[in-house]
């Protein structure tokens, strides 16, 4: 019996819109990430580039991820 494998299409999404969707959501929980940009090596992968955070707000980030998931 042959077996059809069908990759789930994934959602043309701009990665400069995600980008400034997810920088608004970091600040309104008064969290900045310096170095957040869309990562010009990986044009064809639409990735963001997060870059480094001090450990208070890698701290602040996890309160606000699990405030979020009580919602």
């Amino acid at each position: 019996m042959a077996t059809s494998t069908t990759k789930k299409s994934e959602p043309d999404v701009d990665p400069f819109a995600a980008l400034e969707s997810l920088r608004a959501a970091l600040d309104d929980a008064g969290i900045v990430f310096p170095s957040l940009r869309v990562d010009p090596a990986s044009p064809d992968l639409k990735l963001i580039e997060l870059g480094r955070v001090r450990a208070d707000v890698a701290v602040r980030l996890a309160g606000a991820l699990r405030r979020g998931e009580r919602e």
